[in-house]
């Protein structure tokens, strides 16, 4: 007889990222008139390449590789845009709460990993970033757009919060999902004051000549 083996908290914040990302992407594919394979590829994209990058530089096995559930929720992800493709690519606020939910959610399980493979928890910020934004980078070069992280958006800068708030709740000894709920939360509010009240970080200007 087979033992049911239930999946971890983290393991549902991931599968809940990874569907939210995989939404965001295919929905923005779908705007730019991909076909069903081009937004299943620029969905998969987004969810899975943050986190796969996070992987080869800690120098384990990318994640997707060892359990298929990642391609289905990037399936379902496309199945849900193709269903109700007339309301969802005219819904641009539905598209940006998906992403800040991607954001923060895999924030939180990039820093997990990387502490769990016993890296400082400076290097776990910097995975956490990494898994949170370079999925979008992905994205958005891939539909042919600016990536946020290079635009005034707090985008990057909203995963840097969040793990500096992961760490302190470290430090205050909080239940591991405590920690996790309040990081990711810090990360989606951070991002959705941001673009609510226009805050930005300065921009790089050369004096012309």
């Amino acid at each position: 007889m087979h033992t049911i083996v239930f999946p971890s908290f983290y393991q549902i914040f991931d599968f809940i990222g990874t569907l939210a990302f995989a939404i965001s992407g295919a929905r923005l594919a779908a705007g730019k008139d991909f076909d069903w394979f081009g937004a299943y590829v620029v969905g998969l994209t987004t969810a899975i390449g943050g986190g796969t990058m996070r992987d080869v530089l800690l120098g384990v096995t990318p994640f997707w590789m060892t359990n298929p559930i990642y391609l289905i929720c990037s399936a379902i992800a496309l199945i849900w845009i193709i269903i109700f493709k007339s309301r969802v690519t005219r819904q641009d606020h539905t598209w940006f709460l998906f992403d800040a939910i991607g954001l923060a959610v895999f924030t939180v399980t990039g820093i997990d990993k990387t502490l769990h493979l016993n890296f400082p928890i400076w290097v776990a910020i910097f995975m956490g970033t990494l898994t949170g934004a370079a999925g979008g980078v992905f994205r958005d070069v891939l539909i042919n757009e600016i990536p946020l992280i290079f635009r005034k958006d707090i985008y990057a800068t909203a995963c840097v919060a969040g793990g500096l708030i992961f760490y302190l709740c470290m430090q205050l000894a909080l239940p591991a999902e405590v920690t996790a709920i309040i990081s990711g939360v810090s990360v989606f509010v951070i991002r959705l004051l941001a673009v609510r009240f226009h805050i930005h970080l300065p921009l790089v200007h050369l004096d012309k000549p």
